[in-house]
């Protein structure tokens, strides 16, 4: 999958590509958030997607790198499911269910993106880890996701991320 190579060169802001939805492709609004650590350095980028005129968001992608702090939550919830929660003013608790794999395919690539359940019945969780070692999350409010937003997924341009 070429998309998921590493970029060579020093990079804007992250030192990996970040894979989302073109943000000019979104009819609602867009917003981009980085995570990071002590040194400086990235943790993760967040992107978030509101389709309801600004009463909340639709969906969340998050990129985290190896070792970024929000990969691990302890109790197994995405952090991107409660970043989204969170967002949507909804502070019900919410626990892990279950998690499967399924097979996508992307072309003639085979990805395996592991289906996370929570107790909120209204969130879809989706994730992948990328051959860099970035895994990449999708918790999305309200909407299934489908096998086609993988296809849909492409690197943003680096200078969207600039530290500011």
């Amino acid at each position: 999958m070429s998309f998921l190579r590493r970029r060579s060169g020093q990079p804007a802001g992250p030192d990996f590509d970040v894979l989302a939805m073109d943000p000019g492709d979104w009819p609602g609004d867009f917003g981009a958030a980085m995570m990071t650590g002590p040194d400086g350095s990235c943790q993760g980028i967040f992107l978030r997607y509101d389709l309801f005129g600004g009463r909340g968001p639709a969906m969340f992608i998050g990129n985290l790198p190896e070792g970024s702090p929000a990969r691990d939550t302890g109790d197994n919830v995405p952090f991107e499911v409660r970043q989204l929660l969170a967002a949507l003013e909804n502070d019900e608790p919410v626990e892990f269910v279950s998690a499967e794999d399924f097979p996508v395919m992307l072309g003639d690539d085979l990805l395996i993106v592991k289906k996370v359940k929570v107790s909120e019945e209204r969130v879809f969780c989706a994730q992948f880890g990328r051959s860099d070692g970035v895994q990449v999350t999708i918790a999305s409010w309200d909407r299934p996701i489908s096998d086609d937003l993988y296809q849909l997924l492409k690197p943003l341009p680096a200078d969207m991320f600039h530290q500011g």
